[in-house]
């Protein structure tokens, strides 16, 4: 693994661990796809650092459970904003 991968891994990582951010939000702050995010916190984080993957996979199973409240909710303002603009 290049350097550059290994260092983007642990700080990506590190960020979704210490903020709950969810896969959406940290691609956005490291500027990569989401793809490519999901792969460094899944799979080769667990060659790097076994004890933090766990960590982070249980960041981004409940960041996963919760996404159909967050999504109902953002529907829910979007519908408001709407009719207050009527």
């Amino acid at each position: 693994m290049k350097d550059y991968i290994y260092q983007r891994v642990l700080e990506v990582s590190n960020y979704i661990y210490e903020t709950r951010a969810t896969v959406r939000q940290a691609a956005k702050v490291f500027g990569v796809s989401k793809s490519t995010i999901h792969k460094d916190a899944t799979e080769r984080l667990q060659k790097i650092d076994k004890r933090l993957a766990e960590k982070v996979k249980k960041v981004l199973e409940y960041n996963k459970a919760e996404r159909h409240i967050r999504g109902g909710q953002a529907t829910k303002e979007k519908y408001l904003s709407e009719k207050n603009n009527d």
